[in-house]
């Protein structure tokens, strides 16, 4: 348990909805919620401390306990915690309304998993898990509703779907179809072909549909929200799995003219360069890639699997069968890439992929197939009971009426007070509906009626509210959970305010700041320089004649430069301008009297010129003002910190805490 666990974890917490089960369980373990410290005289009980703490080892290494010194650390990193959060809300940020609409979109998150309908998914995930075992590879033809259609629309669109399926079947080539007939705008240029796909990347009826036909086979029109389709599917192969590969990225110059053949060039020379002898692919990357992010750890990427990546990079990467096997040049919207394979695996299990899945269909439309079983259990388990005779008779009479009438009608003296339903011994009436109606802004849809489509939202409302009620009240891991995101905003809105976006606006602050430290902003000896790195050995002359005997210039580096980068791309690298000079891997090494010289690094010649020096001495506040703005917000962190200890008291209970240290090294 390294000592900065709970302060990484306590500023996590705003930024992903991640539950620790095995933390929760430990807590439930230890039974009692004792009060461990107050602070300004407010209370707050070991158990959090116990669940953060927890929840924090949960993500390392098993280890043989915790230390005296670890666990005092943390309580100090617990403590400024709930100081600041303290402070926050004597700000009354809890009040303010984008606490409460942030917070509210955290809850919706962290809810979810224990739902019940969370344990009506198991035949969605199962069958998701399978159907991932294949990809599919299909073409379409969509046909889109006009705006505001109307039944007959809707019959006019499906028989020209109809037509064109008769087309397809008549030996029509559906992408030559899609040119002509789709209403989706990719069409023009993929002609319909979307690729190879598996579960959970189409909506899903579309994947339904492409998942129940064969090669060749063209589908009836199937309805999605964007209109019809026709799919045709191509190919259906196994699931290769993920792909790990490292690249080689060249950037294309967009604001120069000659930027794409540059790039072409030089990744051509780059792609002959890789198929010599005793090339070693780590050097070329590290000297030729221009992807920052993978440069210097041999052009690594992440695994990725079908359908992650654009498809111009996929079809490359998956296209390469045998470890260390490398593409040719491949253009994609970023640049050109050389790929090489790195390794290769199947499909994960369905354990590991299980919540992954589950977050993806609780976003799908494969939740509303959910949502009729889960009312059902939330009617038996509330005590809901319908005044079926009532409901039967609003049905009749209001089903039909149209939206401007509806809440006038649900109101009216005869009908208002008429019970709908009780849950949980609570009657809800007919002005209760009509109220619900009034503060919704989503007007729902319903093929039996207005009445019925609000009627059934309402319900659904009002079973979801007494099941998070019970949640609330009784699910002791879902309380802690809650609690931690709400504590988490906090934090953050606190530190934001006060730390962060005031030590990047205050810049009167900031200068008074790095005045009072200009110690810590210092150059050390620096020289105005021009080092050529020389690449490709057989360049060496050439560059020599270039530099050897001239006097340092920008219109010298100007015209070397822009010379080497037009015609050998591959020969040389540059370094021009201020340098600090004394752990500098070249120049360190460099007689700072000699105008020109040749210094030989890591196996490779560098060409030197020198010119004027500059001693050690400060920075200009405009030449550091990035370093003095971390450091300043550093400052204010700790001027925060102690603002609230004086504020606030803290008083820790001895027993209490020692109660907790024993229960932590007992998991």
């Amino acid at each position: 348990m390294t000592t900065r666990t709970l302060s990484a974890l306590i500023f996590s917490i705003i930024l992903a909805c991640k539950s620790s089960a095995s933390a929760m369980a430990f807590i439930q373990a230890t039974g009692q919620d004792d009060q461990l410290l107050t602070i300004g005289g407010k209370a707050v009980d070991k158990d959090e401390l116990i669940y953060l703490i927890s929840k924090g080892n949960s993500t390392e290494p098993a280890s043989k306990g915790m230390s005296r010194e670890e666990f005092e650390e943390n309580l100090t990193l617990f403590v400024n915690y709930k100081l600041k959060v303290r402070e926050a809300e004597e700000l009354g940020l809890d009040k303010s309304e984008e606490f409460n609409r942030e917070f509210a979109s955290f809850q919706e998150n962290l809810k979810a998993p224990f739902l019940i309908k969370n344990s009506l998914e198991e035949g969605e995930l199962r069958k998701a898990y399978s159907r991932m075992q294949e990809v599919v590879r299909a073409s379409h033809i969509l046909f889109q509703f006009p705006p505001n259609a109307t039944r007959e629309d809707s019959l006019i669109v499906l028989k020209m779907a109809l037509k064109v399926k008769g087309e397809i079947e008549q030996n029509g080539d559906i992408n030559a179809l899609a040119e002509q007939y789709s209403d989706d705008p990719s069409a023009k240029i993929n002609k319909g072909d979307l690729g190879y796909f598996t579960s959970l990347q189409m909506v899903q009826p579309f994947e339904d549909a492409a998942y129940n036909i064969q090669p060749g086979q063209v589908s009836d029109p199937v309805l999605t929200n964007f209109g019809y389709h026709l799919i045709q599917v191509k190919d259906r192969q196994p699931n290769p799995g993920q792909v790990r590969v490292s690249h080689i990225l060249v950037r294309i110059d967009e604001t120069s003219s000659t930027g794409e053949d540059l790039a072409r060039r030089k990744i051509a020379d780059i792609y002959t360069e890789i198929q010599k002898e005793n090339t070693v692919w780590e050097d070329i990357v590290k000297t030729y890639s221009e992807d920052p992010a993978s440069s210097e750890n041999g052009g690594n990427l992440p695994w990725f699997s079908v359908g992650s990546m654009i498809p111009e990079f996929e079809i490359a990467a998956f296209s390469l069968t045998e470890i260390g096997e490398v593409s040719p040049p491949v253009r994609t919207q970023y640049g050109y890439h050389i790929l090489r394979l790195e390794d290769k695996k199947p499909l994960d299990s369905f354990e590991s992929m299980e919540e992954n899945i589950r977050s993806r269909i609780l976003r799908d439309s494969r939740s509303t197939m959910i949502q009729s079983q889960v009312m059902a259990i939330q009617k038996a388990r509330y005590s809901f009971i319908e005044n079926e005779i009532t409901v039967e008779s609003l049905r009749a009479s209001m089903n039909s009426l149209s939206g401007s009438a509806f809440i006038p009608a649900l109101e009216n003296a005869n009908v208002a007070s008429q019970p709908l339903f009780t849950l949980q011994d609570k009657t809800y009436t007919s002005k209760d509906l009509a109220d619900f109606v009034r503060e919704e802004e989503i007007i729902p849809r319903s093929k039996n009626g207005i009445f019925d489509a609000w009627y059934e939202q309402f319900t659904a409302s009002k079973l979801n509210q007494a099941e998070e009620a019970d949640l609330l009240a009784n699910n002791k891991e879902y309380q802690m959970l809650l609690k931690e995101y709400r504590d988490g905003i906090l934090l953050f809105s606190l530190m934001n305010e006060e730390v962060w976006q005031k030590g990047i606006l205050d810049s009167l602050g900031q200068v008074s700041y790095y005045s009072k430290n200009i110690k810590n902003y210092q150059w050390k000896p620096r020289v105005n320089t021009f080092v050529v790195k020389v690449l490709d050995p057989a360049q060496l002359d050439a560059a020599r004649t270039e530099l050897k005997g001239k006097k340092l210039s920008e219109e010298l580096v100007s015209k070397f430069e822009i010379d080497y980068k037009t015609n050998k791309p591959l020969a040389y690298q540059t370094e021009s301008g201020l340098v600090e000079y004394t752990d500098h891997p070249v120049l360190s090494k460099a007689d700072m009297n000699l105008p020109y010289q040749e210094i030989e690094t890591e196996g490779r010649i560098n060409l030197v010129l020198i010119g004027d020096k500059l001693p050690a001495g400060p920075k200009k506040f405009e030449e550091t003002r990035g370093l003095v703005i971390r450091d300043y917000q550093d400052f204010l962190d700790n001027s925060l910190i102690e603002k609230v200890k004086r504020k606030y008291p803290v008083e820790i209970n001895t027993q209490v805490k020692e109660e907790a240290f024993i229960a932590l090294n007992q998991q």
